[in-house]
């Protein structure tokens, strides 16, 4: 018996080692082709946080963003174009191990689509920057996309030379009463719809709309896993804004928070956020200051304080991503042709670099 124990202990803390390494991940890399890129390759990541370039895993022109369905066996990935009609497209792929399979691709509903997102139900929102709408599909359960099922055309502008017009930079689904958000750099705006699973179209909310500050330019966001608030990435202005309900179910702005340090005067544009999946700390990215802005969520009112920020070794963080254990942030430097891998501390938030490799203008990773 004593041995059996014995036997039992050391297995458990052969596990638990094991496990504190953490795991090998694949993911894929959406690219721009206008360059040395043939569309999304295929990358891994090492326990040690090392980077592995697994080669193309489909051939496909200005692959620039990539999302998952929810069971993980279907990619879908945006054409970011504009083709004699003035739309674009999003392509569906059957993932294959290293390989992407094509199954179909369909109109995304206006120019330069720039993000694609899909929910539980298959439902699918694409972003068209130059259209300046948003599209909704639908990914049957062989991976089929059909055709647009409807098309939010999103009006207005805002202050700045880059705001003449609406530009639907990313459209979310979030986790409850579908309800959509679609985010609007040119607009200055999110755009709040409910999905109605009935008529298949996006019927607007009541009110449909939320400024952000002038000149803001809101891009992306990230849920808080408690589902009360919202971390909105605004690509103009340089900052991080809190968004939640009030007591009347109505969204509103919270605190705002600047991603550069004091002093800094370059031109700068934000490009992506991310939340760690305990929620306690939010990253985004800089670029032209070219780093992760590191910040701490205070758990009772989801205000952030600033870290610290770290260097990308690279220029144009574009897109970046946690491994699903949180143990690495990976980037996206668009510029210099590079992903950076950056080991997590979990307790303090902050990144310490590992590994860089090559990789031709990649702008989208995916787990």
């Amino acid at each position: 018996m004593k041995l059996q124990l014995l036997i039992i202990f050391l297995l458990t803390v052969l596990v638990g080692c094991r496990d504190q390494k953490g795991k090998n991940y694949t993911f894929f890399v959406g690219t721009y082709t206008d360059g040395d890129s043939e569309g999304v390759y295929k990358y891994s990541i090492a326990k040690d946080g090392k980077l592995q370039n697994l080669g193309v895993a489909a051939v496909l022109e200005n692959p620039s963003f990539l999302a998952k369905s929810t069971d993980d066996k279907f990619l879908l990935a945006v054409n970011e174009i504009s083709n004699t009609d003035s739309v674009g497209a999003v392509a569906s792929f059957k993932i294959m191990n290293d390989s992407l399979t094509p199954v179909n691709t369909s109109s995304s509903g206006g120019a330069h689509p720039c993000f694609v997102s899909v929910n539980d139900a298959g439902y699918v929102l694409t972003a068209n920057y130059t259209g300046g709408n948003v599209g909704l599909l639908k990914l049957d359960s062989n991976g089929a996309l059909s055709a647009l099922l409807d098309v939010q055309q999103h009006s207005g502008k805002g202050m700045t030379d880059r705001q003449e017009g609406p530009h639907a930079h990313s459209a979310w689904f979030t986790s409850t009463n579908n309800t959509v958000i679609s985010v609007d750099l040119g607009t200055n705006e999110l755009w709040f719809s409910q999905l109605d699973t009935i008529q298949q179209k996006l019927i607007p909310a009541d009110p449909n709309r939320l400024q952000m500050a002038p000149g803001a330019g809101p891009r992306h966001l990230t849920f808080h896993p408690n589902g009360k608030w919202i971390y909105v990435v605004n690509e103009l202005n340089g900052t991080v804004t809190l968004v939640q309900k009030n007591a009347n179910g109505i969204y509103e702005k919270g605190s705002s928070i600047a991603t550069l340090p004091e002093g800094f005067k370059e031109p700068n544009t934000c490009a992506d956020i991310r939340i760690s999946s305990d929620g306690k700390f939010v990253y985004a990215s800089n670029r032209g200051h070219n780093s992760i802005v590191i910040f701490a969520v205070n758990d009772h009112n989801g205000s952030l304080s600033l870290v610290a920020h770290e260097a990308t070794r690279g220029d144009g963080p574009r897109n970046f991503s946690l491994t699903p254990d949180d143990n690495y942030l990976l980037v996206a430097n668009q510029l210099t042709n590079n992903i950076i891998s950056f080991k997590r501390d979990k307790t303090t938030g902050l990144l310490y670099y590992v590994d860089a490799i090559e990789a031709s203008t990649p702008v989208c990773i995916l787990f």
